[in-house]
């Protein structure tokens, strides 16, 4: 199996296994397309413009990463005749047409989920996707089990940003035992901030937790916005 994508992660983190369905209270659409940014960051494709003040996008390297879903936003930005901050980019990414389920399908074609259906009442008829091969979602568990509940002062930076974008989304609620996680809040606090990831890390961890800062926020923003 190959190393999945942000955006990967989070749908399996996202996802009832058995049931096929979002869990409650995932904010998964912004996280979804904070980890599409946070992923071509990571991939040195662009950067955020540390002179400007809101989070302004550059792009570095238009060399496509062989993904469908990333290469597709890449080239938006890409042709995009203005340069946009990071709090428009996941705005446009997370209004994507399906997103949700173009993701579920991509896992679909890996092997890991499957695409079905169900009825709410017996009246409406929605997409599920079951867990199929649990091994992934498993594997991405104990990597971020391992952060939080352990003492280990080195953690890689790709789970670091995994743990910021499922802590955002509200995706180790839904994942782990409420209580624990309580009591893990300070070295969550501190591996989110980079104290937990070597110094070689910093700097990428805090460019990439600036976008999933602003996937955190757009949505309020939205929410102030329209009713105000």
């Amino acid at each position: 199996m190959e190393n999945l994508f942000f955006y990967e992660e989070i749908m399996l983190l996202a996802l009832r296994d058995k049931e096929g369905t979002i869990a409650s209270g995932a904010m998964y659409s912004f996280a979804l397309s904070g980890a599409i940014m946070a992923e071509l960051l990571l991939q040195n494709r662009i950067k955020i413009d540390e002179t400007r003040r809101n989070n302004i996008i550059e792009l570095v390297d238009q060399t496509p990463l062989g993904d469908p879903l990333l290469d597709e936003c890449l080239q938006k930005i890409t042709a995009a005749r203005r340069r946009a901050s990071m709090a428009t980019w996941v705005s446009r990414f997370s209004g994507i047409k399906k997103l949700k389920h173009r993701v579920a399908l991509h896992l679909c074609r890996r092997g890991i989920l499957r695409a079905g259906e169900d009825q709410i009442m017996f009246i409406f008829t929605r997409k599920i996707y079951p867990e199929l091969n649990p091994l992934p979602e498993r594997a991405i568990k104990e990597r971020i089990e391992n952060a939080i509940f352990s003492d280990s002062n080195d953690i890689d930076p790709r789970t670091v940003v995994l743990i910021s974008l499922a802590n955002s989304a509200h995706l180790l609620h839904a994942n782990f035992d409420k209580k624990a996680l309580r009591q893990q809040k300070k070295r969550i606090k501190q591996i989110i901030d980079g104290e937990k990831s070597g110094k070689a890390a910093a700097d990428a961890i805090a460019a990439l937790n600036a976008a999933i800062v602003v996937a955190t926020m757009v949505p309020i923003i939205a929410a102030t916005t329209m009713s105000s």
